[in-house]
């Protein structure tokens, strides 16, 4: 009997050992990214309706929008997860050149919302080329160290031409008026530096400049400061500039533990500006409480060991850099905006990744899981089956 019992345990992997299987990996980011698309696909249909019947005379206009959006990603998403990380590098040049002409075309004959000039126009379609961007300056910089990889040890490769250009690209952003998309192209660059070995000196360096450029950036426009004062004494002023935090925190400790139940927010009714899209997570806390809110940064949590698994086991330092890049991405992204809705950082308007309505973040960050997706399948098939 125990020879029999010893026999079972060495025939079936513990849990711990599964969860290490490189071929959980696909699953698991799959699994995590549908769960989060049909939660934002359904809290975007709640959290829209009034704003949208009052605005376009239709409570479903927006969610249908989400919807179609939705499945624009997925389909991307899909054909994305089977490409081979020699497909992403071929494009990741021009993909670079195409977001920084982009970003320059903004300035020139681009839209105002809520005081960031960061949209094109095309009848009734509004992109956003930031948020194409991010997934840019990812491709672009793990392709070009990379590329240098056997100089790397010289500061001028290291440096030239890649700081250079993510320099462009945040100083484009920071000229529309977008602050948070800087706030998370930083992390993003830092992120791939860590991976490629650059001595933290230098982490601790860019890091302490970009939280003085936020600072002072912070107070450059009169709106910015009314933001940042209003994130320090939001109490000051609670029906004008803090009127925006104060509906969210009311919402967020309205919905207790379990919340008020889907479609039952009384802060989408006019008072909570932003409901579906920067403030969802908002709405999310009041309509599913607590709980909701819990397992969406579960998710998150799960996307983010999973990707820094992928970038820490990869051979190849393409790859490594990539995963590493489009993971800090979404995990910084959430951050802010779940921060900014607590009243943690300052509102930047930053949406929340997979759940906030907007097709420019949306199709963006379903192709940037579906490059994760690839290398989890490549890992996955080059693991031979025992």
């Amino acid at each position: 009997m125990t020879t029999t019992a010893t026999a079972n345990e060495t025939s079936s992997p513990s849990l711990f050992s599964r969860l290490e299987d490189p071929r959980i990996n696909f699953q698991l980011l799959f699994g995590a990214t549908i769960i989060l698309l049909i939660g934002g696909v359904t809290m975007v249909i709640s959290a829209s309706s009034v704003f949208a019947y009052e605005t376009y005379g239709n409570s479903w206009y927006l969610a249908i929008r989400q919807l179609i959006f939705a499945l624009i990603g997925v389909f991307c998403m899909w054909r994305v997860s089977y490409l081979s990380p020699r497909g992403t590098r071929r494009v990741s040049t021009i993909l670079m050149l195409g977001s920084i002409a982009a970003l320059a075309l903004v300035l020139v004959i681009g839209t105002s919302v809520n005081g960031q000039k960061n949209w094109l126009e095309f009848g009734p379609l509004r992109l956003q080329p930031s948020e194409l961007a991010k997934l840019a300056v990812i491709l672009w910089g793990a392709h070009m160290l990379t590329f240098k990889q056997d100089y790397l040890h010289f500061t001028r490769h290291l440096l030239v031409p890649i700081v250079p250009m993510f320099g462009v690209v945040i100083l484009l952003v920071l000229a529309e008026g977008d602050l948070g998309t800087a706030m998370v192209i930083t992390p993003i660059m830092m992120s791939m530096f860590f991976f490629v070995g650059v001595p933290k000196r230098w982490l601790a360096s860019v890091l302490a400049l970009g939280l003085l450029g936020i600072a002072y950036y912070s107070y450059s426009a009169p709106y910015r400061a009314k933001r940042f004062v209003a994130w320090l004494h939001p109490e000051q002023d609670p029906d004008g500039i803090g009127f925006q935090l104060a509906h969210a925190k009311q919402a967020m400790g309205s919905g207790g533990w379990w919340g008020l139940g889907l479609g039952g927010s009384r802060e989408k009714w006019g008072t909570l500006p932003e409901a579906h899209s920067d403030f969802i997570y908002a709405v999310i806390g009041e309509e599913s409480g607590l709980l909701g809110t819990f397992a969406i940064l579960i998710l998150f949590f799960i996307i983010g060991v999973v990707g820094y698994r992928i970038a820490r086991r990869a051979p190849d330092p393409y790859v490594k850099l990539v995963a590493a890049g489009i993971t800090t991405w979404i995990i910084v992204q959430m951050l802010v905006n779940v921060c900014a809705v607590l009243g943690l950082m300052p509102i930047t308007g930053v949406p929340l990744p997979l759940v906030s309505y907007g097709g420019s973040s949306l199709v963006p960050t379903l192709v940037g899981l579906g490059i994760l997706m690839s290398f989890a399948r490549h890992e996955a098939n080059s693991v031979k089956p025992e």
